[in-house]
């Protein structure tokens, strides 16, 4: 049986031609909240780090990059850029590839820094990260810093 050339091409390449990669599962901290202003931290910013750590996790997943799950477990501690070593055991109890540490340092009401790293599960490398500054401490501003490190840094494809 002959097939014609365009069937049997089409066969053998199919696999090269696949440029989308299967999503990687996940597992997405809630952004942890580095007060070092002089304020105490108001419950309007509590809310907001709720929302936006919800919003970050529907993004990775809208993106088709990431299949997310989430833990209920909490961490404490940034440790200099990178997801601690609970997190990493916390990502590999899930099942996890990978790991999403996520913190926003609040400066005062007018500098705040949104931050997040991406790290291997099993062996903490960084694969994807980056850092936005924003200016005034409002919904607004943290949304578009949120929208903004995950456009800029994130989705970024190498």
């Amino acid at each position: 049986m002959k097939l014609p050339l365009a069937v049997l091409l089409t066969f053998m390449l199919a696999p090269m031609l696949r440029v989308e990669a299967d999503p990687q599962k996940i597992l997405v901290f809630d952004f942890y909240f580095d007060n070092t202003s002089p304020e105490p931290t108001s419950a309007a910013e509590t809310a907001r780090i709720k929302r936006i750590s919800d919003d970050l996790r529907t993004a990775l997943q809208k993106s088709g990059d990431y299949d997310v799950v989430t833990s209920s477990e909490t961490f404490d501690s940034i440790q200099q850029g990178k997801c601690s070593s609970e997190e990493l055991a916390a990502a590999q109890k899930q099942g996890a590839a990978l790991v999403a540490c996520s913190w926003l340092q609040k400066v005062s009401n007018l500098i705040l820094n949104l931050n997040m790293v991406i790290e291997n599960a099993k062996t903490g490398e960084p694969l994807k990260g980056g850092s936005v500054d924003i200016r005034s401490n409002t919904d607004d501003s943290w949304d578009h810093g949120v929208r903004y490190l995950l456009k800029e840094h994130i989705f970024q494809k190498s």
